[in-house]
């Protein structure tokens, strides 16, 4: 997650918020409204957020644990601690185990999913980002920011495996389940594909309109990406030849997309604190399809494709330094006021 979008989202919010329920009221819009609001306390922080759909828990990465929610009834149900520097997670059933980062100690660290214990921890790089599990390949990929590389583990028995010299910096990924990877490299434009089998890449496309990719999703059935873009686009690529099929608008300040399988939806969760919805028509046919309200800061989320229902985190923002141009310094989280939203279809 990155902050250089915050500064310019808060003096949009109050006009954004009355111009976007207005367009989510198109006929042709979907309709979402936020139906639960879980309060997750301290710590004062939070990043990326993870649904696993058979055990219905939302994994949310709170800056120095990972914080499990009952997906169904919004009950806090266990947290893996002492994770300091958390940005990734990915929870794996059938290896009884899930995997996040620490930015402080430069490494993966598994844990357990029935204690949500920590369990070991894997050298990685600098900058630990986000993270994915490869069920093709059984190996969790970890972006490495700062250093600029890919850290694979082999998830079977928690050694790592490769480094992966990226040539920019990683901001988000996807695997298609069918042995590659995806990543956007937010300093280049670009996206390379990784042969996960191999621990190499094997492609690397660029996407010119797109500035500082942040979300990447995917629809794995027509072969599409979607990187949503800090100057406001959503690039749509084709998954095997890389070339750019379209791009749409999309609020400011994205961190995240996301991909609904069953009703066709791309979702780009946005800083200013909207929802922005793609419809795809077809595998080269895409539309936007409304705004929705959020809140503000609610950059980063996760899907339950089963139900439709998103989850976004944010907290509660005060400005206390408007002259400030590091939006650290700028803003400050109020002390408890994490929230995980429930975002549901009507």
């Amino acid at each position: 997650m990155r902050y250089e979008c915050l500064a310019s989202v808060t003096a949009l919010t109050l006009g954004l918020l009355t111009a976007t329920a207005t367009s989510a009221q198109a006929a042709d819009a979907p309709s979402y409204r936020i139906t639960r609001t879980v309060m997750l306390g301290p710590p004062d922080g939070w990043d990326y957020l993870y649904f696993e759909p058979l055990s219905h828990r939302v994994y949310i990465a709170h800056a120095t644990e990972i914080t499990v929610v009952d997906g169904h009834s919004g009950d806090i149900v266990g947290r893996v601690q002492g994770v300091a520097g958390v940005n990734g997670i990915t929870a794996i059933p059938e290896l009884h185990k899930g995997y996040t980062d620490s930015r402080a100690k430069r490494a993966a660290v598994a844990f357990d999913l029935a204690s949500l214990k920590a369990t070991k921890e894997i050298p990685a790089d600098i900058d630990t980002d986000a993270l994915i599990y490869d069920p093709a390949t059984r190996r969790v990929f970890v972006m490495n920011g700062d250093a600029k590389s890919a850290t694979v583990i082999d998830a079977t028995n928690d050694q790592p495996v490769a480094t992966i010299a990226l040539q920019g910096q990683p901001e988000f990924l996807v695997a298609d389940a069918a042995g590659h990877i995806y990543i956007n490299l937010t300093d280049k434009r670009e996206i390379v594909r990784v042969d996960a089998h191999r621990a190499r890449i094997d492609a690397r496309w660029p996407i010119p309109a797109c500035e500082r990719p942040h979300g990447l999703a995917m629809d794995r059935k027509t072969r599409r990406l979607f990187a949503s873009c800090v100057n406001s686009l959503l690039v749509v690529v084709d998954a095997d030849s890389g070339r750019v099929i379209t791009t749409l608008p999309i609020g400011k300040g994205t961190d995240a997309s996301a991909f609904d399988p069953v009703r066709k939806l791309v979702f780009s969760s946005n800083g200013e604190g909207t929802l922005s919805i793609i419809r795809e028509q077809g595998p080269d046919q895409f539309v936007a399809a409304g705004t929705i309200p959020t809140k503000p800061f609610a950059r980063t989320m996760t899907l339950d494709p089963t139900t439709g229902r998103l989850y976004l985190v944010t907290a509660e923002i005060d400005e206390v330094n408007p002259q400030a141009q590091n939006p650290r310094q700028r803003y400050a989280i109020r002390p408890g006021t994490v929230q995980l939203l429930f975002l549901d279809p009507l």
